[in-house]
């Protein structure tokens, strides 16, 4: 498979959860989470198709990112590749399988992101190497709907607010986080520098206006962009952060080196804050405990850096939702430089 990129369905499909992963092969698969007696759960491949030939599949969306979406809505992944190409698919549920209904050219260069406005699920936007931010409609894909230049280098990184209709974030190269109001793309409403390119964003899966970023060379930062996202205001305040002193990846994360909320962290991390090549929140953490630091966790559950092959066992764990902390969440932070998977908690305050 080589370098890959995976994505998980937000929803269960024929009462199964979905991974799709973009690989550098220029495919495009579905595995779906199996379990046993034994309560192991094993990843098995279920659909594959081939973008194109002679390219890198460089990222995918699931149409169904939206908070309280029907569930009869049709299922699609919007995927970007190598060559500049954006690539539309349609799941099968039954199967599962996959079908490519559209393919079209949107940049010049490498297109890195594309992802759907969740509200909007016929609306996709791409980010390319051209620095080029543009949105398209599915249903007449050979015209873009806009075309920006406001990043000054290479769009990497897009998300739709699942929470909030008309909020999306995109972040590049330059380092720069902007928020967009979808009904007016000519001007961002807010800028957040970063102090690093922003090679992933993702807003947390419960509060709306949190937004996760891993910085190339910068680690990651969660930021709050309440005042931004409800009053329209260019402010967000960064609610945690790790910086990488001297390299992508830091073996030997330090207390001081990590900042919540402007306090300083728990214990020193035995690697625990290591990110550039993507993040992600997990659902909150079950319990009540009261903490102000980021660190390792690794209660209920066992992770496996192993997914390269079907079969292999990646989580055993029972998690109740209704007696979770919401306050409390897991943030997922890994790297295509070391290959590892790290897993912090980290209290909203």
């Amino acid at each position: 498979m080589g370098q890959s990129l995976s994505c998980g369905c937000h929803i269960p499909v024929a009462d199964r959860a979905l991974l799709g992963v973009a690989d550098a092969g220029g495919f495009i698969e579905l595995f779906q989470l199996a379990g046993s007696e034994e309560s192991t759960f094993t990843l098995e491949p279920c659909a594959r198709v081939a973008l194109d030939k002679q390219c890198l599949a460089l990222s995918l969306d699931w149409s169904t990112g939206r908070a309280g979406r029907a569930s009869d809505q049709s299922l699609n992944i919007i995927s970007s590749d190598s060559k500049g190409q954006l690539h539309l698919l349609k799941v099968d549920g039954a199967g599962p399988g996959l079908q490519c209904v559209a393919t079209w050219q949107a940049h010049h260069f490498e297109a890195w992101i594309a992802a759907f406005n969740y509200w909007q699920t016929e609306v996709v936007y791409s980010g390319g190497d051209d620095g080029l931010l543009k949105g398209w409609d599915t249903r007449k894909p050979a015209t873009p709907v806009f075309t920006s230049n406001r990043h000054a280098m290479g769009v990497c990184s897009i998300q739709s607010n699942p929470h909030q209709d008309c909020i999306l974030a995109t972040g590049s190269y330059d380092e720069h986080v902007l928020l967009w109001d979808t009904r007016n793309m000519t001007q961002p409403f807010a800028d957040v520098p970063v102090q690093g390119g922003v090679w992933r964003l993702r807003w947390h899966p419960l509060h709306g206006h949190l937004l996760l970023a891993a910085c190339m060379y910068g680690g990651f930062r969660v930021l709050d962009c309440r005042q931004a996202v409800e009053e329209k205001q260019d402010m967000c305040t960064v609610s945690a952060s790790h910086k990488l002193p001297s390299s992508l990846v830091d073996p030997g994360a330090r207390t001081e080196d990590v900042e919540v909320a402007g306090q300083p962290a728990g214990p020193p991390s035995r690697s625990c804050l290591a990110d550039d090549g993507g993040e992600g929140w997990i659902k909150p953490q079950v319990g009540n405990k009261k903490k102000t630091s980021l660190q390792p966790s690794t209660e209920g559950r066992k992770v496996s850096s192993q997914l390269h092959t079907p079969g292999t066992m990646i989580c055993d764990y029972d998690l109740h939702v209704e007696t979770a902390n919401t306050d409390i969440s897991l943030l997922a932070t890994c790297s295509f430089y070391d290959h590892v998977l790290h897993l912090l908690k980290w209290e909203n305050s």
